[in-house]
């Protein structure tokens, strides 16, 4: 059986670490990216998520300075992402320090590049990220380009193809929960996960210990955190103990200079 992962999420805007409601809502200061991924590293996580959240819009890649910063002071894996949509870019990313890229909007937009991507790089590099929100009705929908762009795309059958296509690992984020700290998207990660063969990571909605238990027992690989690291006093350690404690397989906390 394979051991659950916690991922914080690390969302970058301006070399800064920020924190948003709904993608787009309330943006708050979060800190400093390099100085909070060392605080972490020492907690033992398992990986740690970067986000570059206007790469995308404003046409470019996200920048691989901040991640060499990283990269020097840590050494858990790293999946990076925003704007990625060539393999030059998967290329300097993974030799800037990446472990994995993660790939959204290109996705979307030109799904082959998730095969080409895969077939260089090998499937285990390429983690496809899919934001999803639900309409007036409940429906729930793809959505692209930083939460900007809605498509006619189901979630779960969008991942699906993504896993036909070579992708290693699938992040799904509820745009609906994002930084609402209500809660996982069971029903949604319960449904996926019995669909996929790859690993399905949990995205948005982290309020408390117990909401982390429910998305691994739903059936998620791994779960990224992001506001209730950020705005409680719960810490990785916090949620490895209680997850052990709860039957939960997880990782001995031990960081990677220990």
């Amino acid at each position: 059986m394979l051991k659950k992962r916690i991922i914080p999420k690390f969302l970058i805007r301006g070399g800064r670490l920020v924190k948003m409601r709904r993608f787009h809502d309330d943006q708050r200061e979060a800190g400093n990216p390099v100085s909070t991924a060392k605080v972490y590293d020492s907690y033992g996580v398992d990986e740690l998520l970067f986000v570059d959240i206007d790469a995308t819009n404003e046409g470019r890649v996200v920048t691989g300075n901040v991640i060499e910063r990283v990269a020097e002071e840590v050494f858990v894996p790293l999946t990076v992402g925003g704007g990625v949509t060539t393999l030059e870019q998967i290329e300097s990313l993974l030799k800037s320090g990446a472990d994995k890229v993660s790939i959204n909007t290109a996705a979307i937009e030109n799904p082959d590049f998730i095969t080409q991507a895969a077939s260089r790089f090998g499937d285990q590099c390429i983690v496809v990220s899919i934001d999803y929100k639900a309409d007036e009705f409940g429906k729930k929908h793809v959505v692209g380009r930083g939460g900007t762009a809605p498509t006619h795309h189901d979630p779960v059958e969008f991942a699906q193809r993504m896993q036909d296509l070579h992708a290693g690992e699938i992040l799904m984020s509820s745009i609906d929960r994002d930084g609402m700290m209500n809660g996982y998207d069971l029903d949604l990660i319960g449904d996926l996960s019995n669909k996929l063969s790859i690993p399905l990571i949990a995205s948005s909605g982290a309020g408390s210990l117990a909401d982390c238990k429910a998305a691994l027992d739903a059936g998620a690989s791994a779960i990224t955190i992001s506001s209730m690291f950020i705005f409680t006093d719960h810490s990785p350690i916090k949620v490895r103990t209680y997850l052990a404690t709860n039957g939960v397989f997880v990782r001995n906390q031990k960081g990677s200079r220990s």
